[in-house]
């Protein structure tokens, strides 16, 4: 059977009135309709419905780790399908691909983080780690804690709970889940420092955390949750040694530690988690999704200690927690591909000297007049904007900074994601020095023209 697909934009953009896009002007969109629509993909490129071949700058949405159109990945999909479309793992069923993913995410992730539950998004797995903490700390007869400790300039997700852990003010005009989450100062240290040393900085942060502890009562929190780097926040790289620093503060409360690695994770900072092996700590679940598949079927994990297991699989109880779809055979047949390929091709590897080259080409914007700071790591970088780059003053958000350089970006054929005043890179992680090259004359191009209009 062939679908009956929209083949031109026209047709696309006909049908396209009736879809209700995602973190969207949807007054905007009522008004003036789609601008793209991608219609193929592979390797590092995606074509839209004009036919302009365009480089993905943004990964699909901080996924597509592995690159568009990979047979494997696909013929994976389609032999699970093949054998068994679905059964789900609620009650005392399992199926092959589920078990074998999460013996494999077992083996991967640090320490004895051995567990795993599966969802299907990154705010699900966020959201089935406060669950999972929640509960234990009950079972533990220590119902009284439940507050989650999260930064301004964090980003968990989009349900009702996961946005609440968000930055505050991230979506205004919606309610979200109340009482439940106290927010901790940004670690950004280019606009928080104040005049700090780095060191100062972190010591500064790691006291307001102590405070914040015992204002709050360890006895009232249930955990810490963080992204090693800051991700739709605009890609904040904490302080050096201050995720350790954090960690074994928590410990000593016995406070329990989430890191949010729905982006960091799978190869993007060189590693299949960065929690470890790039910033030093342990902590007690780690959330992954996006790169878990690389974006071919949509998948989540929540990996959790062997201790914290321990308890919640304890006598009297029933796990009340799970969705449909959790470890759909199809998803799970694409987190086994898409390891083994990375595994095979040695992605993470490579990403330890390419995505240094990414991070040294984009750096090299800085100095451009309105290029205030770029930040990251790898394959994950954000290109902040300013009015004036001594007072650190931000354009007036209605000129829109950050789209209008994507827009030049992308007549050039390079698809970039603008967040206000700031544009995000979060590329596949199979570029060429090339390419690289490549986005890196585009976006000095596409800035200069923004910078001469303006």
């Amino acid at each position: 059977m062939i679908l009956d697909l929209p083949k031109t934009t026209d047709d696309i953009l006909t049908r396209d009135v009736h879809l209700v896009q995602s973190w969207a002007d949807l007054d905007s969109l009522k008004q003036n309709g789609a601008t793209t629509a991608i219609v193929e993909a592979e390797g590092s490129y995606v074509t839209d419905s004009q036919g302009n071949r365009l480089i993905d700058g943004i990964g699909g949405l901080w996924c597509v780790n592995v690159g568009h159109k990979r047979a494997e990945i696909i013929d994976a999909i389609t032999e699970q399908l093949n054998t068994l479309d679905f059964y789900s793992t609620f009650y005392s069923f399992t199926h092959p691909s589920a078990a074998a993913l999460a013996a494999k995410l077992a083996e991967l992730a640090p320490g004895t983080l051995n567990k795993v539950h599966f969802g299907n998004s990154g705010s699900v797995a966020n959201e089935t780690a406060v669950r999972v903490l929640h509960h234990y700390y009950k079972r533990l007869g220590q119902p009284s804690k439940r507050k989650i400790l999260s930064r301004h300039g964090a980003y968990h997700g989009s349900t009702h709970l996961a946005v609440a852990m968000t930055t505050p003010h991230y979506s205004d005009g919606w309610h979200k889940a109340e009482g439940i989450v106290h927010h901790m100062r940004k670690p950004h240290y280019w606009r928080e420092g104040d005049g700090m040393s780095e060191a100062e900085f972190t010591d500064a942060l790691l006291a307001d955390m102590k405070a914040d502890i015992e204002s709050i009562g360890a006895e009232n929190i249930a955990c810490f949750i963080g992204e090693p780097i800051m991700g739709a926040g605009g890609v904040i790289v904490p302080p050096a040694g201050y995720h350790k620093r954090a960690a074994e503060l928590c410990a000593e409360y016995e406070i329990k530690v989430v890191s949010d690695e729905v982006v960091t994770s799978f190869g993007r900072l060189g590693h299949f988690f960065a929690s470890k092996d790039v910033f030093d700590f342990q902590p007690d679940i780690i959330t992954t999704a996006k790169g878990l598949t690389s974006g071919y079927q949509p998948l989540s994990a929540t990996i959790m200690s062997d201790e914290i297991h321990e308890v919640i699989s304890g006598p009297g109880g029933v796990f009340l927690h799970g969705m449909t779809y959790s470890g759909h055979p199809a998803a799970a047949a694409a987190g086994l591909a898409n390891i083994a390929l990375m595994e095979r091709e040695q992605i993470p590897q490579t990403v330890r000297s390419t995505g240094k080259h990414f991070e040294a080409t984009l750096k090299g914007l800085g100095d451009l007049d309105i290029v205030g700071e770029v930040r990251g790591s790898h394959f994950m970088i954000g290109i902040e904007f300013v009015k004036d780059k001594e007072t650190k003053e931000i354009f007036d958000p209605a000129l829109n900074i950050g789209l209008r350089v994507a827009r030049k970006a992308q007549a050039r054929g390079l698809i970039a994601r603008p967040l206000g005043h700031i544009l995000i890179l979060s590329p596949t992680l199979i570029l060429t020095p090339e390419q690289i090259d490549t986005i890196g004359a585009i976006l000095r191009e596409s800035i200069l023209d923004v910078m001469k209009e303006l």
